[in-house]
């Protein structure tokens, strides 16, 4: 089975007090996704950013691109995911 793609949708500006405008993540929080081995790790993760990205707001862009990126990589969405796209 493949793994959940990172988070990250390639717009990686970091200005929203240290998070990025494309996925929210923090310069930390991108290391520390591409350190999860474990699938399971990487969907709860995800589900971790959703959460924030709602606490941030401004984020309704990412849902939409996060699911054509795991299209193309042939992986089921996280299912937190699937109600917002």
């Amino acid at each position: 089975m493949p793994k959940t793609p990172s988070p990250c949708i390639d717009v990686c500006k970091f200005k929203r007090e240290g998070h990025c405008l494309g996925c929210s993540m923090t310069k930390e929080q991108k290391s520390l996704f591409k350190e999860l081995k474990k699938n399971k790790s990487r969907e709860a993760f995800v589900e971790m950013l959703i959460q924030q990205q709602d606490r941030l707001g401004k984020y309704s862009h990412w849902p939409t691109k996060y699911n054509k990126k795991c299209t193309k990589k042939k992986v089921k969405p996280v299912a937190a995911i699937q109600g917002l796209a």
